[in-house]
């Protein structure tokens, strides 16, 4: 079966740090990019960062820029979320997301693009 897997969140103290790991299985992203969306209770679904299946040229939503780090496991089809000086703000259902092709005209941090998601991971930070 086509489908992204996540692993990791839970709860932590401000300031603390969580890892968010997305597995692909049944895709192959050659040329393809994938990404971080989080929601929060009575919001809209927003972009956290996305990356290229190459590995290459991250961008963040400034809200979480210097604080997380998006990157790409190639060998084990993965892309991860790497999540410090977590703040109360950054509680949300984290789901990773991923559509081939991506190009430098594909709008990243739109959700309205990708194809494929995960089941989402709850990530809670207390104060």
């Amino acid at each position: 079966a086509q489908q992204l897997v996540q692993s990791g969140g839970g709860s932590v103290q401000a300031g603390g740090s969580l890892r968010l790991s997305c597995a692909a299985f049944g895709l192959t992203f050659s040329g393809g990019c994938m990404a971080w969306f989080r929601q929060a209770p009575g919001k809209e679904r927003e972009a956290v960062a996305s990356i290229y299946a190459s590995g290459f040229f991250k961008i963040y939503a400034d809200s979480v820029k210097d604080r997380f780090t998006i990157f790409r496991d190639n060998a084990k089809n993965t892309v991860s979320l790497q999540m410090n000086s977590l703040k109360p703000e950054d509680t949300a259902i984290y789901y990773c997301a991923a559509r081939a092709p991506c190009n430098s005209a594909t709008r990243r941090l739109d959700p309205g693009v990708y194809i494929y998601w995960g089941q989402g991971t709850q990530v809670t930070v207390s104060s």
